[in-house]
């Protein structure tokens, strides 16, 4: 009979399966960490992420923590905040429920990983009329920055929110990691790619079977992964990936996020700790 509970499993790592969570990682591109934060802790960030939420729509902290990037409308900026970029800076218990990442980051990465260029951002998905987000099409985060030797790369999400389809989820193509996915020449949003960018990218000179879609179409192979509250999803900066429309405009889907690189360690700005010249 098929175990039901344990193909619900796949991909789940706790405490204490450091090694198994890490080759899992290297073989699909993703894994989903569950138990690492106290109930505690991840109130105290939900408390502090929402006020520095509210902070950035009143406008009483600097504007470097506001963006509209990557919104369907942003216009209804001025009403809701969808993202709040360096949370780490006003959320003083993001490092705290960041530090039992480290050990696993630092053996995919090597010791001396660094920080995305936007640092932590807390994210507030919510589906709803005042929202400007509503999905983000298939894409590897490399992608944003082809012209860098800063790769490999992984990024982290803390749920606050357990995933559903009705509040939206991580679309995955496992094992896309390992495939030399070309450069997108052909961008959905209008992106110019930058000059001195790679032509393709991954860990292996294997190319993909197939094109990378430019919107939210279906992949053969893909895989949804579901977050309860709490879970943290590690996924490579190679992985193809994309994140599903809720179904239900009335649910929330809060979660903090950012990542990691392990490329050459001279691009980083020794001044802010992120990656230099990285604006497309």
């Amino acid at each position: 009979m098929l175990d039901l509970g344990a193909l619900h499993e796949i991909g789940v790592y706790r405490a204490g399966e450091r090694e198994a969570a890490a080759a899992f990682y290297r073989r699909w591109g993703f894994v989903l960490l569950r138990d690492l934060l106290r109930s505690d802790l991840l109130a105290a960030l939900e408390e502090e992420c929402g006020a520095a939420q509210q902070g950035v729509l009143a406008g009483s902290v600097p504007e470097r923590h506001g963006s509209t990037k990557y919104l369907d409308d942003a216009g209804k900026a001025a009403r809701f905040v969808n993202y709040v970029e360096h949370v780490e800076e006003i959320a003083p218990t993001v490092g705290a429920a960041l530090a039992p990442l480290r050990e696993l980051v630092a053996e995919l990465l090597g010791e001396g990983f660094w920080p995305s260029r936007n640092g932590v951002v807390y994210q507030d998905a919510r589906p709803g009329r005042e929202s400007g987000y509503s999905r983000i099409g298939w894409h590897a985060d490399w992608q944003a920055i082809p012209h860098l030797d800063i790769w490999p790369g992984t990024a982290f999400t803390i749920h606050l929110d357990a995933t559903s389809p009705a509040n939206g989820f991580l679309r995955v193509v496992p094992g896309s990691h390992l495939w030399a996915t070309p450069t997108p020449y052909e961008n959905v949003n209008g992106a110019v790619v930058p000059e001195g960018a790679v032509a393709a990218n991954g860990y292996t000179d294997t190319p993909p079977p197939f094109p990378m879609p430019l919107g939210f179409e279906k992949i053969p192979g893909e895989f949804g992964v579901y977050a309860e509250r709490g879970d943290v999803i590690l996924h490579d900066a190679y992985l193809w990936h994309s994140a599903a429309r809720a179904t239900d405009d009335s649910t929330v889907r809060r979660h903090v996020r950012g990542g990691w690189q392990g490329g050459d360690e001279s691009l980083r700005d020794t001044e802010t700790g992120f990656v230099k010249n990285a604006a497309r």
